[in-house]
């Protein structure tokens, strides 16, 4: 399996990003969770946004709610975070990540998943 993300890049504070990540060697069934996750400098991993086995509503990190959109391609094996109103607290190496034996409450924890994109930068300036 091999996740491939893209889309980062260097805006200001108010801009928007989509960040895409495609996968291969794997299919977006209805086991398979995959979400997003970040990590900024001097910081552990955290949880963004991720879908639980590819069904129902998105979930949210509180401080990202509202502004984030995440959403998934089946047909491409491809999932998007939309990014709006982008903050300088937001600046980080984001990346996707996905498993296909995740229960439900640890969906938000990053060491549950198995497979991982490489990350892309995200830098907002103030």
């Amino acid at each position: 399996v091999q996740l491939q993300a893209s889309g980062g890049g260097l805006v200001q504070a108010g801009d928007s990003l989509r960040l895409s990540c495609v996968a291969s060697g794997v299919t977006f069934s209805r086991t398979l969770s995959m979400g997003w996750f970040r990590q900024a400098p001097g910081k552990e991993r955290e949880f963004v946004a991720a879908i639980f086995r590819n069904a129902g509503s998105p979930h949210y990190a509180d401080s990202v709610k509202g502004r984030f959109t995440f959403s998934r391609d089946n047909a491409k094996n491809t999932m998007y975070l939309q990014m709006n109103s982008l903050k300088p607290e937001d600046t980080a190496v984001h990346y996707c990540a996905a498993d296909s034996r995740l229960i439900l409450s640890s969906l938000r924890n990053y060491n549950a998943y198995d497979f991982w994109g490489q990350g892309t930068q995200v830098t907002v300036s103030s």
